[in-house]
């Protein structure tokens, strides 16, 4: 396949799929710069798929006890696993574009541009008082304020508060992601030129992602296409060329043999960081992608070979052709390890 797709093997390489495994969450998430994590699971198992010896609750500690890795709603609107030295890269150039759909479904929910301040300062009052706090403490105190928490409410005001930089989801409480404001939890960042900041956005996209163009980073980051040219631009000395008009970053080294078999989580990276995932999915992105929904799959050769799903405790395959035998043992192999991880089985 390498020799058929160069492209895609080199992705897989700078996805941490081929090659020598991150050696922790910390190094999975520079990496790949943002993780998409609306599902706490999927974003935990894209850090297992990339790194080796590596826990769920390794996940957790960072996020808790070391404060090294925070969620937060950047790239595209949607919830990220982010190491907390990049937040203010991406909290500054991500998150801009968000504010007018935000503003609109925050009015369709009853919260217009008062009510949405005095929310605010609800959430921004209970955490500087009693945070961390958990979305459903917090609805408590917006309720209790008179402000609306129904329906999606509570989801886009605190999306407002997050888009704002006035919170990020920080430690675990329990099986909770909870809230805390980001000038409590995280160093006062330091402002960066927005010309620097777009070049070093495109470095750190083209590390995880490389080869791509510019639209793939346009497409990733939810940013104009304009911004995007503008970073490739500024860091063109040090991209070389690749196959299909594509750009990769000239210390890049070759790409790594095809990885073996493994499960890859919900709503996985490498599905996600360019505008096509056909060299994964070929024929079968009708069985993985449903209705904006990345089910979790099995690779094999670089492609998706099955879905999968948890039963119990142990993982169960739906192979969209029949596997070879190996193929098979393998993916029962990354089964039990994924278990292991995620502490089920």
């Amino acid at each position: 396949m390498s020799a058929r797709d160069p492209v895609h093997a080199r992705r897989l390489t700078a996805q941490l799929l081929s090659g020598a495994p991150a050696r922790d969450p910390l190094a999975v998430a520079e990496r790949l710069l943002a993780i998409q994590a609306q599902n706490p699971r999927g974003a935990r198992l894209a850090v297992r798929a990339r790194s080796r010896g590596v826990s769920a609750a390794d996940i957790d500690r960072a996020l808790t006890e070391e404060r090294s890795l925070l969620i937060t709603w950047c790239n595209r609107g949607t919830l990220h696993l982010v190491r907390s030295e990049d937040y203010p890269l991406l909290q500054q150039l991500t998150t801009p574009p968000l504010r007018t759909s935000n503003t609109t479904r925050l009015a369709q929910e009853g919260l217009d541009a008062a009510a949405t301040e005095r929310g605010l300062g609800v959430i921004e009052r209970a955490l500087s008082a009693d945070g961390p706090l958990t979305r459903t403490e917090l609805a408590g105190r917006l309720e209790s304020a008179g402000l609306p928490v129904a329906g999606q409410a509570i989801i886009h005001l605190l999306f407002r508060a997050a888009i704002d930089g006035l919170v990020v989801r920080g430690p675990m409480a329990g099986r909770h992601h909870a809230y805390v404001l980001v000038r409590d939890w995280l160093p006062r960042p330091h402002p960066i030129p927005r010309e620097q900041a777009l070049a070093e956005l495109a470095r750190r996209y083209l590390a995880g992602h490389g080869p791509a163009n510019e639209r793939d980073l346009a497409r990733w980051a939810g940013l104009p296409l304009r911004d995007a040219q503008a970073g490739l631009k500024a860091i063109a000395s040090q991209l070389r060329s690749a196959p299909g008009g594509l750009v990769d970053l000239a210390s890049r080294r070759r790409a790594s043999p095809l990885p073996g078999p493994r499960l890859l989580g919900a709503f996985e990276p490498l599905l996600l960081g360019w505008n096509s995932c056909e060299p994964v999915l070929g024929e079968h992105a009708a069985h993985v992608v449903t209705g904006g929904i990345f089910r979790g799959f099995a690779l094999a050769g670089g492609r998706a070979v099955a879905l999968w799903r948890l039963q119990g405790t142990t993982v169960a395959l739906e192979p969209f052709t029949e596997l070879t035998s190996e193929e098979h043992a393998a993916l029962q192999r990354d089964g039990e390890a994924l278990t292991a991880f995620l502490g089920v089985g």
